[in-house]
C-alpha cells in the first residue's frame, strides 16, 4: 500500500486538492498497475510563514500574498 505525502502551500480550493488527490491515486495505480484503493494519499497545507523560497518566507513574498487557486 503505497502512501504519498504531499506537502503544498496553504491557499487551494477544497476541490483542487481533491482533484490533486484523485489525479496523485489514478497516476501511482497505473505506473504501479495496483487498485486506488490501495493508495493513501495525505495532503499536508503549509502556512506561507513556513514555506521558505530561496530563503524567504513565502509570506514575504509579493506573488504569493494572494490566493493560490490555478
Amino acid at each position: 500500500m503505497p502512501v504519498v505525502n504531499i506537502q503544498i502551500m496553504e491557499g487551494r480550493t477544497p476541490e483542487k486538492i481533491k482533484f490533486v488527490i484523485e489525479e496523485v491515486t489514478k497516476t501511482l495505480s497505473n505506473v504501479l498497475e495496483i487498485p486506488q484503493e490501495s493508495v493513501v494519499a495525505i495532503i499536508t497545507e503549509v502556512p506561507k510563514s513556513k514555506y521558505g523560497i530561496g530563503g524567504v518566507p513565502a509570506s514575504e513574498i509579493p506573488k504569493f500574498n494572494g490566493s493560490i487557486s490555478k
